[in-house]
């Protein structure tokens, strides 16, 4: 018997003890009523409660994306408190977030998949075939018999589905919670303010390579950092084309659907990547560089900025403190990092890149989750991980070791190694349905601003008119579409091509079913609009 069975026998033995003894206060309580009928009831509550105590523990295996170099083992003491307040064995399948998207589709094509999978995205082309062909479970009509996942936003859920139907459990986000994080104490050190313009963005960016931000005397930083990840290519390009009045994604021109690529605002923005890469105020690197290390440059000083989510500024905030503290140079006090909406475009509007209200999903293989049965059980532990405890527990991990509590809300470690270890990327698996759930780390100033600016945020978005739809052409030829644009892109920014050459791989895009593509989605918008 290995230590976790043992473990699980040993926890059944004690829930059943504890079942029975209730159960003996409650029946003697409810005696001078009806002795009969409360021996009965008390019978067949014990009986209920002690085979679900005696219920075999759960072996779940989850496949999720990791950001960092290290990651919770199995048998870490967060895992096992889970495990022990949800009856589950689990077992983590972690993948680098840069190369997840090519391992998700790999395990989609195999007989070999775990019990709950994150999908990346909904509508992506693998994950809508492997759908269509009755490769998921459809959750929706599960749903109301669980008292978190009942609660799940109807707006978010309909963007999540596929022909009406949900197919995984989102995961929840702020809708305004893309920006710009960057350096307060470099932005002020170069004796500039917050900027308010793609010049000044441009501007920050140059002064952070070129006027020796840390004051060490050495030419040895650099303006903003970008990754090798595809998904939203990083944020920091569907986020910054948007500056220039691109579209996010599909835009409406003379009342038909068009491609992002296909406007002259996309290339106005690519020109603008470009000049950046030239001039070195991105990392060379950065269509190799892994997004597991993506924050590590800020941290150490050597860059200034990221567009991405919001709250990463918090985040990169508390690495910066425990770094500090490790060499007994931290002020508490001190804040390092800020964040902001973003910077008005060309037209001198603000916009926003807004996310889908959610975070990709979670969804449960019917090869590996074979019955009914077998499906509410990981239902119901999805559920549970929304509970508050649990929530917390995923989030932020044990109180006194990983956390301590200030009032209502809790102050993580400064030990980011064990943080790393222990905690960092179980939240990955949990949906926040409802939102709010759990303790809340303490609210700093700066994450008091996140939480408003990323509400402000909402009114700044521009959609993706195209969300809605399901297309054919892309379920079976999109991976392969969207690999020239994202090939291309990278090949104009980094020099590897010119104007006509990035011209000559959007004609290529079209002839490989981009035509196609841009007919069903303006067949798709031309119906849904009637």
């Amino acid at each position: 018997m290995n230590k976790k069975t043992q473990k699980w026998v040993a926890t059944a033995a004690l829930g059943t003890l504890a079942v029975s003894a209730l159960a003996g206060c409650s029946g003697n309580k409810e005696e001078s009523a009806d002795p009969e009928a409360s021996s009965a009831a008390t019978t067949e509550a014990s009986a209920a409660a002690t085979a679900e105590t005696n219920e075999k523990p759960l072996k779940i295996s989850i496949m999720l994306p990791i950001f960092k170099t290290n990651f919770p083992k199995d048998d870490s003491p967060v895992v096992t408190e889970i495990e022990n307040k949800t009856n589950t064995n689990i077992h983590f399948e972690w993948v680098p977030n840069a190369s997840y998207g090519d391992k998700f589709n790999i395990t989609l094509a195999s007989t070999k998949l775990p019990e709950i999978i994150y999908v990346p995205g909904s509508k992506d082309p693998s994950f809508v075939n492997a759908v269509r062909s009755g490769a998921f479970w459809e959750l929706g009509p599960y749903l109301k018999d669980y008292p978190n996942l009942s609660q799940a936003n109807e707006v978010i859920m309909n963007n999540s589905s596929i022909d009406g139907k949900n197919y995984g459990i989102y995961r929840g986000r702020a809708l305004g919670r893309n920006g710009i994080v960057y350096r307060k104490d470099w932005l002020e050190a170069v004796g500039l303010s917050q900027p308010k313009t793609i010049d000044d963005f441009y501007n920050m960016l140059k002064a952070f390579k070129e006027k020796d931000p840390d004051k060490n005397g050495k030419d040895d930083t650099y303006g903003m950092v970008l990754v090798k990840w595809t998904g939203g290519w990083a944020s920091a390009f569907d986020t910054i084309k948007l500056w220039f009045g691109a579209p996010n994604k599909w835009g409406v021109v003379d009342g038909k659907l068009v491609p992002e690529h296909q406007t002259p605002e996309y290339l106005e923005a690519l020109k603008f990547m470009k000049k950046l890469y030239d001039e070195k105020l991105i990392n060379q690197d950065f269509a190799v560089f892994d997004s597991a290390k993506w924050v590590d440059p800020i941290v150490n000083g050597q860059a200034g900025v990221i567009v991405d989510v919001t709250d990463t500024a918090a985040r990169i905030e508390d690495k910066i403190h425990a770094a500090l503290a490790k060499e007994n140079k931290d002020n508490p006090d001190a804040q390092f990092m800020d964040n902001m909406i973003g910077v008005t475009g060309t037209d001198g509007a603000l916009k926003a890149l807004p996310t889908s209200g959610f975070a990709g999903l979670l969804a449960i293989p019917k090869t590996t989750v074979k019955t009914e049965e077998e499906l509410k059980r990981v239902l119901k532990f999805l559920d549970q991980m929304n509970d508050d405890d649990l929530t917390t527990l995923a989030g932020y991990g044990m109180e006194g070791k990983h956390y301590t509590k200030d009032g209502e809300a809790l102050v993580p470690s400064k030990d980011a190694a064990l943080l790393e270890s222990e905690v960092e990327g179980l939240n990955q698996m949990l949906p926040y349905i409802p939102a709010g759930r759990g303790l809340t780390v303490q609210q700093t100033p700066l994450r008091l601003h996140t939480t408003e600016i990323q509400k402000e945020a909402e009114q700044y978005i521009v959609p993706n008119p195209a969300e809605p739809f399901i297309s054919n052409v892309y379920s079976q030829k999109g991976q392969q579409l969207d690999n020239i644009i994202n090939d291309a892109r990278i090949k104009f920014i980094v020099g590897q091509t010119d104007e006509a050459g990035l011209q000559a791989a959007f004609e290529t895009w079209k002839k490989s079913g981009g035509d196609d593509l841009v007919k069903e989605m303006n067949d798709l918008y031309t119906a849904s609009a009637k």
